[in-house]
């Protein structure tokens, strides 16, 4: 008895194994409405064996059973059966009290509202709905046709047909309304646990996208989300602008200082400028150490990706002095940026295997940006030709050059851009260095890099200039734009000869005495702190 109970119980807390989710309101609506009916045919056994009617008493004993039935198929189920049973059940009641006591006695209401009912039964297709409460709003109107002034074969007391009519038709008001009050606290309870889903659909998906921001861009985790088949392995051609970062002198600066700086000073770097490329709809497709890949131009069209880039790039460097302020608050050094911008036709799309991928670009054009970022210098933007044809007269440029990129079997053409007009307006903060005349040329040896290595070429010099982070120097013989050099203050005592420093050529000698301008690249602590005392104080050298 008691596992009995406990499995009635369970059934108003959840519905059977199997049910369609569609049919669950309909089922708690209705596991309510077949108990009230059991109890109300039940009743009746007694109240038609008082009312001297014992053909109807026995009639509610067999009604009583169907109805039991009716319940356990529903607790089972079986729904439609339920409902085929109970309906049958009604109809077939009704027929038999009316012609029994009399249409007076209000036995047909049980028709109308059973047809009100099963309107909304689960009976597989709305047609067997209309057809089932149609048969009954008919059978209604045939037993008035046949009942309506017809003599009752049983005769009641006038006042029991009263307190039948108004009881029955009351009880059919109270069906219809029970049905209609269990069925909207069913959909109720639904639309709130729906509701209670969505929302925690809603947290997940935000914190979802708060991590995966961290790895993909807007417009990669937009493009997942509306497409899921994008996640997909596969790419397509694209011609698209490509972005090159890289911090000047990072490496060497990161093995003086302790890992924790190292982290710290990278994510503040970074953290300005993903904000900066996020809101010209750049693509991260890699964060490489210090350096950052990103194209513009996919996942989504971007018909002036070239002039968005350019535009991106300058203010990332204007940016520098954000980043640079950050880090002398937190006596950390500070960083030179380089940028190398190309336009390309390259593969984009989802690249790696079905465990692992990521979306990416691939091809030439990305090998070539790298080539172009390795000959700036902190604070500068060097494009290629493409870059200059895709962005058109709105760019401002402040010189040209030709190098021989390794790979490249021809010369490639790049430019220094200073500022970007028409909607952009942007224009690189003024970074000309403030050189400083030293008292006393400041001898120096110097070494030609061919890659990472140093060349043959090599000879001495003087720094007779020098600003923050330049040299003016005169060399013993003369170097293009764009050489890097490995220098030594050989003459500056045992401490500061036995440390390399790197720089590049900016701006060659030009053959009328004036000295090549070389920006420096990697700086020792103890030969920034010596170079910045000669600045500062303008002290002649030792």
């Amino acid at each position: 008895m008691g596992a009995t109970l406990d499995w009635l119980k369970s059934r108003y807390r959840e519905p059977p194994p199997g049910l369609a989710a569609e049919h669950h309101r309909f089922y708690f609506a209705a596991a309510y409405g077949y108990p009230c009916g059991l109890l109300w045919h039940f009743a009746f056994i007694f109240l038609f064996w008082l009312a001297g009617a014992p053909p109807l008493a026995w009639l509610n004993v067999l009604s009583a059973a169907v109805w039991a039935a009716a319940l356990w198929l529903h607790f089972r189920g079986w729904l439609r059966s339920a409902v085929l049973l109970a309906a049958a059940e009604i109809v077939l009641h009704a027929v038999v009290a009316s012609a029994l006591i009399g249409w007076q006695t209000g036995f047909q209401f049980y028709v109308v509202a059973m047809a009100a009912v099963v309107f909304f039964a689960p009976l597989g297709h709305v047609a067997w709905n209309v057809l089932l409460a149609v048969a009954n709003a008919l059978t209604f109107v045939g037993l008035h046709w046949l009942l309506v002034d017809a003599a009752p074969r049983i005769a009641l007391a006038p006042w029991v047909v009263d307190l039948m009519f108004y009881g029955n038709a009351l009880s059919a008001f109270f069906v219809i309304s029970l049905a209609a009050a269990t069925y909207d606290r069913a959909a109720t309870e639904a639309e709130a646990a729906l509701g209670a889903e969505k929302a925690k659909s809603d947290e997940l998906a935000g914190l979802l996208r708060k991590m995966f921001g961290r790895y993909l861009s807007p417009e990669v985790m937009a493009a997942l989300i509306e497409n899921p088949a994008s996640a997909e392995l596969g790419g397509e051609k694209r011609r698209v602008t490509i972005m090159m970062t890289d911090l000047r002198g990072f490496t060497a600066m990161s093995e003086r200082l302790a890992p924790e700086q190292v982290v710290r000073m990278l994510n503040a770097y970074f953290e300005v400028m993903v904000e900066i490329i996020t809101r010209y709809h750049g693509t991260i497709n890699e964060i490489i150490g210090d350096a950052l890949l990103v194209f513009f131009g996919a996942p989504q069209a971007m018909p002036d990706r070239a002039a968005q880039a350019v535009a991106c790039a300058i203010e990332m460097q204007n940016a520098m002095a954000r980043v640079n302020a950050h880090n002398r608050a937190q006596g950390l050094p500070e960083l030179q940026m380089g940028i190398g911008l190309n336009d390309a036709e390259v593969v984009v799309g989802n690249i790696g295997t079905t465990r692992r991928s990521k979306y990416a670009a691939v091809g030439s054009g990305v090998n070539m940006t790298s080539r172009i970022e390795s000959y700036t210098v902190g604070g500068q933007i060097l494009v290629s030709e493409s870059v200059r044809l895709a962005a058109g007269d709105v760019l401002r440029v402040d010189g040209q050059r030709d190098v021989h990129p390794k790979g490249s079997e021809a010369p490639l053409r790049i430019y220094e851009v200073g500022g970007i007009g028409g909607r952009f307006n942007l224009a690189l903060q003024d970074a000309t260095p403030a050189l400083v005349a030293l008292a006393r040329r400041l001898p120096l040896r110097y070494a030609v890099l061919e890659g990472k290595e140093a060349g043959e070429a090599g000879g001495e010099g003087f720094a007779v200039r020098l600003a923050k982070s330049a040299l003016e120097i005169e060399l013993d013989r003369p170097l293009a734009p764009m050489t890097n050099l490995k220098l030594n203050l050989a003459a500056a005592g045992e401490a500061l000869g036995a440390r390399d420093f790197y720089a590049k050529v900016i701006r060659a000698a030009d053959g009328k005495g004036a000295p090549a301008l070389v920006s420096l690249t990697a700086v020792p602590p103890e030969i920034d702190a010596f170079l910045e005392a000669l600045r500062r104080y303008a002290a002649p050298a030792a």
